[in-house]
């Protein structure tokens, strides 16, 4: 019986994409880490290599929204929290920097210590209290919590959609 190489090529491709988004998918843990930007990028190589039918255009289109929808969710739930929390705008921005330099400096937990850190800074010192720049940061890592719980979700309904598509 020959080996059939068509059916292997398609399983290895089928595997390696769902290793990616996995990697994708776990990556969101890291709040810097653009973890639905890969899954959305492993099911756009995905299609380039087995080819992009009807179904594969829609999918990938849905896809594209959700990761769209995820990532700016998720400033927006972490900024929205933190100014309900009191902070000032210009802490917000400074407690982003810090965090996307930290991850960039010292990956991966340069960003997650590096946010905070930098927000409580820059509230203590424009209201010179504690308990109210605690608050403040406080209420952005409960908006990263929150972030990270809808863009887990929307990972895990990206992944099955591309399922959908690969084994269609």
């Amino acid at each position: 019986m020959p080996l059939d190489w068509e059916f292997w090529r398609q399983v290895a491709t089928q595997t390696f994409t769902l290793f990616v988004m996995l990697v994708g998918l776990a990556g969101l843990i890291i709040p810097i880490f653009p973890g639905l930007v890969v899954i959305w990028i492993a099911a756009l190589i995905f299609g380039i290599l087995t080819g992009f039918t009807t179904l594969g255009w829609v999918i990938f289109a849905v896809l594209t929204v959700l990761m769209v929808v995820g990532n700016v969710a998720d400033n927006i739930m972490m900024g929205t929290k933190a100014r309900q929390g009191g902070a000032s705008w210009l802490s917000i921005i400074l407690g982003l920097l810090a965090g996307i330099l930290g991850s960039l400096l010292i990956p991966p937990i340069g960003g997650i210590i590096g946010a905070p850190l930098v927000l409580f800074l820059a509230e203590y010192m424009r209201q010179r209290q504690v308990d109210k720049a605690f608050a403040s940061t406080r209420a952005l890592l409960i908006g990263w919590g929150w972030s990270f719980v809808i863009r887990f979700i929307i990972g895990l309904v990206m992944i099955g959609l591309w399922m959908i598509w690969a084994w269609a």
